[in-house]
């Protein structure tokens, strides 16, 4: 009857260890190799620019959305007396910051369309110029 040797008995010779601690017996801790400083701070770094750099987005999001429903809104000629469309308006003339009137077509329609389309396009490469460098 042949029966398995039993673990460390074989042709070979037990593990002596090597040039890395052995695993599970307090080091590193958690199963995690040992953090400098350095490395720590440049993460915590790294997380809180990903923070910044999401609400950026969200916030540009946001103007954008203002902006699209102004266009809409002046486009379809909503009713000027309703809240929200009250509401949005006063927010679309103060985000545009001086960029609604750029351009005076003929068609006050179209000046709309390309003011506000400007505008959205500055807070677009703004916001995505400050969103690289937040993440560099």
């Amino acid at each position: 009857m042949n029966y398995p040797q039993p673990p460390g008995h074989g042709p070979y010779p037990p593990h002596q260890g090597g040039p890395y601690p052995p695993q599970g017996h307090g080091y590193p801790p958690q199963g995690r190799p040992p953090q400098d400083d350095y490395y720590e701070e440049r993460r915590r770094r790294d997380e809180s620019s990903a923070r910044v750099a999401h609400v950026v987005r969200v916030v540009l999001g946001v103007v954008l959305t203002i902006f699209l429903l102004h266009v809409l809104f002046v486009v379809f000629d909503a009713n000027q007396g309703n809240e929200f469309v009250s509401v949005v308006y006063v927010l679309a003339k103060t985000l545009v910051l001086g960029l609604g009137d750029v351009f005076t077509p003929d068609d006050a329609l179209l000046g709309v369309v390309l003011n506000y389309g400007l505008a959205a396009l500055v807070y677009v490469v703004i916001g995505q110029l400050i969103i690289k460098a937040l993440r560099r």
